[in-house]
């Protein structure tokens, strides 16, 4: 899937993925795909419900190695 922006959030715990989503998003064109990688095993569950929260939409999500992957559109 192609994103307009990658965001690292490897290694971190929650909340940090989700604040960091928020900036990175927040500085995006709306209908803009952010991609970001977590390794937060709650970040599934976050990310959903932050997105829908937000009025974003959370289009796919993925683990590869150990990562995971989540592309949300900015609403």
């Amino acid at each position: 899937m192609k994103a307009d922006k990658v965001l690292d959030a490897k290694g971190l715990a929650c909340p940090m993925p989700i604040v960091k989503t928020k900036k990175a998003i927040s500085e995006m064109e709306s209908g803009q795909v952010l991609e970001i990688h977590a390794t937060d095993k709650g970040a599934k569950n976050d990310f959903l419900a932050w997105a829908k929260s937000g009025g974003h939409e959370l289009l796919s999500d993925t683990e590869e190695d150990h990562v995971l992957k989540f592309w949300i559109k900015k609403g």
